[in-house]
């Protein structure tokens, strides 16, 4: 965790600036403000304190990745069968080449390159911390202006701030004229904040957002001039404190990474019981009377035990995640690590901040209130396009059109902002509020005409003091106009008439007072407001280009009305937000704005209703864990929020057993994002901070992108679980047929097949070629299979629940003891004796049989794995990949059955036609057998639903 607000010290003993006069700060600093240091002072301090940077984080060498990757617990299982077939080899006689283990290692490194490559990628948010640093500041050295890198700036530098500049250090002001900085990065403050050198008082902690007296590194100047003395670098600075939280977050194993190590870790304590069960049972029922028997029984262990264990499942996963992450590309969502899909898909809290993620990040004029009524203004952020309507729905006419054009001329002509279009986009320069004039004045047909005929001929500033501004216009007609706008008690103030229509009548008590219900009934619907006058100025005649004017000019005015400004919610937000309430997930504000705007947002977007307000960041201080998982649980809008408060969020929700993911922007989201379990930064409005510290980046900074993200996922993991279920079925099924082909051999008729050799109903080349050939492409295909049921009806998955859950367990074993049933029946029924009577082929044909059958079988639950409840039916020519994977497998059966050099490496035998029919009815029972398990699953479920529903 960060250091706790204001604790923030130089080497130079200034506890702390945010509440210690400038001038006791220039002693301590031993520096003179209007001389600034020496440069050999400089230099000394440089060496001493160091530069102006902030500390990368290492990056682990290859060798540790790699060593991370191969301690995986089911790599760990497949390098332990690597080795078991390598001594089964030698034994053997070390004929030929120990093809299982080649293969089973050459899946592995695969599947640790496939990762490597992915995480050389990752995060190193603290060293883009660094890069976004690398800027140049204005400072004050032996009484002269110069220009040194940021990296160089030392405690007692004294920063000149203009507009447009970066603020290089953290510093106290010494003098501020109309400064306003924009800190939205920083601390997630929409509106850029008003600055003044003024000593800030009062008890208690200061929020970040509210410290007027202080700038900070990273932030920019929107507004004015300044002067502040550097009271903080590099790590010092309330940056490096977001630097030292991202150093010290460290982030847990995804859901899907912790599931695939409990499985790794349950099936290799399955293979060794598999293992050894089957071995013993061999030599006790059948005897080991060889070493060429022990040898055989030797290798039937080792194929069982890789039977058991799906080595392709890491590479499958791998590619599968791969192929996720290329689909939600295409949707404007980039994903750096191919884990972190499944866990968008996992998620029941999404944690956002505010300021361009849910908002537009472009201040935008909504409405317009003047004598005759009130004006609405449609449209969202810098393109002006939108209509303005009146009562009614209609636009404007009479005397409301005229104050309405009146007002939105005024507030663009007594402005200092510029309005650009550069093929289509439009962009503005200054501050974003004054650019909502712009804007809005071109949405009102005439406006635009209007301020056209004005040239500006003088003007005076805007001022934390005077709360106002005003410029003198010259129209047409030579006569000069004062136009001013400001915060409206101020202005109203200065005012002695109101603009009526075409009237102007005196501004009396009765309308003062409506001006001022006005003002009250914006505010509380968290607009900012802005008020604008004019008067027409006789006394002043233009000379040439320019009149001289101050602020006792600004007198006798003609209030003409107020706007209501806000950063508007992205208009694509609200249905998202539905969504995803609908499929379970809680969405959460966690913003650096207003309590009282972060609401009103909240509520237009459906992320809170009725009386539900947003919860200060200033009562998070004073709450523990325990109380602020509480906090969590009651609160869905955070307001006036610090870095190390997004932090605590998430880290309570995570403990309260959500799966958090957090959306930002700024640099001040880094650290939660880092610790989220999926960190989604926004692509165009994002700092490289942010985008380095997140799983996710958002290319079109869309919110509605994450639920369609979170869909994404979901298809993801249900289609994990689908190859898991079919491999396992498959692998059950081996499993059980060389069981109970052993156990039961002489009911069987295997053990009167041949005299005096051991007897197994599957050879374990058989064995391999069904988990290594015919699996691997099924199971492929299926990691991109399409949405079979609609994944946003359901819940999101638990943190604790299992990918594989004891009702997924039960039809595992189910399916692979019905394919074990017909495995073993169809090689009784070619076989002499036995359960079935009438068989005459030899146990070769027998085998080769069964093995086929077996084949057959998964291949078929291929598609019944699709869905535990839907129908096989259903979207069954949906995927043409698993289509062709089977076509594939089955082309493959037939070339192992009927070419002799595979038949003499695998020890199949050629089948008659007629046994390939029986094979194949033999195996569509795993068909019949699974549809009625999921009719009478349907059939339960929608009797339940009737008795709910019937009950309510």
């Amino acid at each position: 965790m960060a250091r706790p607000p204001e604790a923030a010290s130089s080497p130079y003993g200034v506890p702390d600036p945010v509440r210690t006069d400038a001038a006791a700060i220039a002693r301590a600093l031993d520096v003179d403000p209007d001389h600034g240091l020496s440069a050999a002072e400089a230099a000394r301090r440089l060496a001493e304190v160091g530069p102006n940077e902030l500390r990368s984080a290492e990056r682990n060498p290859l060798w540790r990745r790699i060593l991370v990757q191969l301690a995986d617990p089911l790599t760990l299982l497949l390098l332990a069968a690597v080795v078991i077939s390598v001594i089964a080899w030698i034994l053997e006689g070390a004929h030929g080449l120990p093809i299982d283990a080649i293969v089973i290692l050459v899946i592995i490194l695969v599947n640790v390159a496939l990762s490597i490559i992915q995480e050389a990628r990752a995060e190193d948010a603290v060293a883009a911390l660094s890069v976004m640093t690398r800027t140049r500041s204005t400072v004050l050295r032996d009484a002269q202006k110069i220009t040194v890198p940021s990296a160089e700036l030392v405690p007692g530098d004294i920063l000149v701030l203009a507009e447009g500049d970066e603020v290089g250090a953290d510093g106290r002001l010494l003098s501020a004229n109309s400064l306003r900085i924009a800190e939205a990065s920083l601390t997630g403050e929409s509106e850029a904040v008003e600055k003044r050198p003024d000593t800030l008082r009062g008890p208690g902690s200061i929020p970040l957002g509210d410290r007027a007296d202080m700038v900070y590194k990273g932030t920019a100047v929107n507004r004015g001039t300044g002067r502040a003395i550097v009271t903080a670098t590099g790590m010092s600075t309330e940056m490096g404190a977001i630097a030292t939280m991202l150093d010290r977050t460290v982030q847990d194993a995804t859901p899907l990474q912790n599931e695939v190590n409990h499985i790794g870790k349950l099936l290799g304590r399955i293979v060794v019981v598999i293992a050894i069960v089957v071995m013993i049972t061999v030599a006790l029922i059948q005897g080991l009377d060889t070493a060429a028997d022990f040898v055989q029984v030797l290798l039937l262990g080792v194929s069982l035990a890789v039977a058991a264990v799906p080595e392709g499942l890491p590479a499958v996963l791998s590619v599968v995640l791969a192929l996720g992450v290329q689909r939600m590309a295409k949707r404007n969502a980039v994903v750096k690590k191919l884990s972190s899909v499944e866990t968008l898909g996992s998620a029941s809290a999404i944690c956002t901040d505010k300021t361009g993620t849910l908002t537009t990040n472009q201040m935008t004029i909504q409405r317009v209130l003047t004598a005759s009524g009130a004006v609405e203004i449609e449209g969202v952020g810098y393109a002006p396009v939108g209509r303005v309507i009146g009562a009614g729905g209609d636009p404007p006419v009479g005397d409301l059109q005229r104050e309405a054009q009146l007002a939105l001329a005024a507030g663009a002509l007594a402005n200092d902002a510029q309005l650009t279009e550069d093929a289509g986009s439009w962009t503005i320069q200054g501050d974003p509020t004054e650019a909502a004039f712009l804007v809005a004045a071109r949405k009102l047909e005439g406006t635009g005409e209007f301020v056209s005929r004005f040239d500006r001929v003088g003007e005076v500033p805007f001022s934390s003091e005077r709360k106002m501004m005003s410029t003198a216009d010259r129209n047409s007609d030579g006569a000069v106009v004062i136009f001013s706008k400001g915060a409206p008690d101020v202005l109203l103030e200065r005012c002695t008439h109101v603009q009526v229509g075409a009237s102007v009548v005196p501004l009396d008590a009765a309308h003062r007072d409506r001006a001022l219900a006005d003002v009250d009934n914006l505010s509380q619907a968290a607009y900012r407001t802005l008020g604008v006058a004019y008067r027409i100025a006789p006394e002043l005649k233009a000379d040439g280009d320019a009149v001289e004017i101050d602020d006792a000019h600004e007198r006798d005015l003609v209030y003409v009305g107020v706007v209501g400004i806000i950063d508007p919610p992205r208009p694509e937000v609200r249905p998202a937000i539905a969504e995803a309430h609908a499929a379970g997930i809680r969405v959460i504000m966690i913003t650096g704005d207003h309590p009282v705007t972060a609401a009103r947002i909240a509520r237009d977007l459906g992320i809170i209703s009725g009386g539900e307000e947003a919860l200060p960041g200033a009562r998070l201080d004073r709450m523990d864990d325990a109380e602020l998982r509480e906090a969590a649980r009651a609160y869905s809008v955070f307001a006036r929020v610090a870095p190390e408060h997004k932090l605590r969020i998430v880290d309570a929700l995570q403990d309260d057993g959500y799966i958090v993911a957090m959306t930002g922007d700024g640099v001040n989201d880094a650290p939660a994002l880092k610790s989220a379990d999926i960190g989604i930064a926004m692509g165009i409005t994002g700092t490289e901070v942010t985008k380095e510290a997140a799983n996710m980046v958002l290319a079109d900074d869309n919110f509605a992108t994450i639920v369609e993200a979170v869909r994404e996922g979901r298809v993801i993991f249900d289609n994990i679980r689908k190859f898991l279920r079919y491999l396992l079925y498959s692998n059950m099924g081996e499993v059980l047929t060389v069981f109970f082909g052993i156990v039961f051999a002489g009911a069987l008729g295997l053990t009167g097949a041949t005299e005096g050799e051991l007897v197994l109903p599957l050879l374990a080349t058989q064995i391999l070629w069904i988990n290594l050939v015919t699996d691997s492409g099924p199971a492929l295909a299926m990691g991109v299979d399409p949405e079979i049921d609609d994944v946003m009806e359901r819940a999101p998955r638990g943190p604790h629940d299992r990918a594989i859950d004891g009702g997924m367990w039960i039809g595992i074993v189910v399916t692979g003891l019905v394919i074990s049933i017909v495995t073993l029946l169809t090689m009784d029924v070619f076989l002499p004796g036995g359960l079935v009577p009438g068989g005459t082929d030899t146990l070769d044909v027998a085998r080769t049989a069964g093995f086929t059958t077996l084949v057959f079988a998964a291949l078929i639950t291929a598609f019944t794995a699709r869905s535990a409840e839907s129908s096989a039916a259903r979207g069954l020519f949906s995927n043409p990949w698993l289509w062709g994977a089977v076509t594939l497998a089955v082309v493959l059966q037939v070339a192992v059955v009927s070419l002799p050099p595979l038949q003499a490496a695998f020890g199949t035998a050629t089948l008659p036609f007629g046994h390939w029919i029986v094979c194949l009815g033999m195996a569509s029972v795993v068909l019949w057998v699974e549809e009625a398990r999921k009719l009478f699953v349907r059939v339960r479920a929608r009797r339940r639903e009737l008795a709910r529903v019937a009950a309510g």
